[in-house]
């Protein structure tokens, strides 16, 4: 068994499941919709994705060969000043995810034992992408969740709508 690249075909498979969470939701939004905040004190998708691109191009640079908190990274800056369109804020989004998708396909069987750190923690290249996985997944649910109380009634679902679990099941059994 090759557990390495047996390991990144998972994450890569999972990261790219959560991705697509994050992509049908702002399929369903417009640029008002991603600045709306419950309270004044709350992160609008805008910003949460700001964030969360900051996070991937400073994690996933030179991942296996620098500290994943670089030095050019303000991590204040990403919840202020959130991005002004829809447009924009696709753009460092798929920025973000590019740069983690660079990453992961640069890991090897040869280089798999590499140390990673982050904020000059050591981490093994399972721990640093379970620990970023854990952390997009949070966000992404954060996403989803205003998505839909933002669209309410007209929110389509991203997973099995409520009332269908029987049927979906049924159709995956008989295949």
């Amino acid at each position: 068994m090759d557990y390495p690249n047996n390991f990144i075909k998972s994450v890569l498979f999972e990261f790219n499941r959560y991705k697509s969470m994050g992509d049908g939701t702002f399929l369903q939004l417009n640029d008002e919709d991603i600045h709306w905040k419950l309270n004044e004190g709350d992160n609008s998708i805008a910003l949460i994705v700001k964030h969360m691109s900051g996070n991937m191009l400073s994690r996933w640079t030179n991942f296996l060969t620098e500290d994943g908190e670089k030095p050019w990274r303000n991590r204040e800056d990403e919840f202020t000043n959130p991005y002004k369109t829809k447009i924009e804020m696709l753009a460092g989004w798929e920025e973000g995810w590019q740069c983690l998708f660079k990453a992961l396909n640069s890991v090897t069987s040869d280089n798999f034992d590499t140390t990673i750190k982050i904020r000059n923690e050591s981490h093994t290249i399972a721990e640093a992408v379970h620990r970023q996985l854990a952390h997009y997944s949070s966000h992404i649910g954060q996403i989803v969740l205003l998505g839909k109380m933002i669209k309410a009634e007209d929110w389509t679902s991203l997973s099995i709508p409520k009332g269908y679990s029987k049927d979906f099941n049924k159709n995956m059994f008989n295949k």
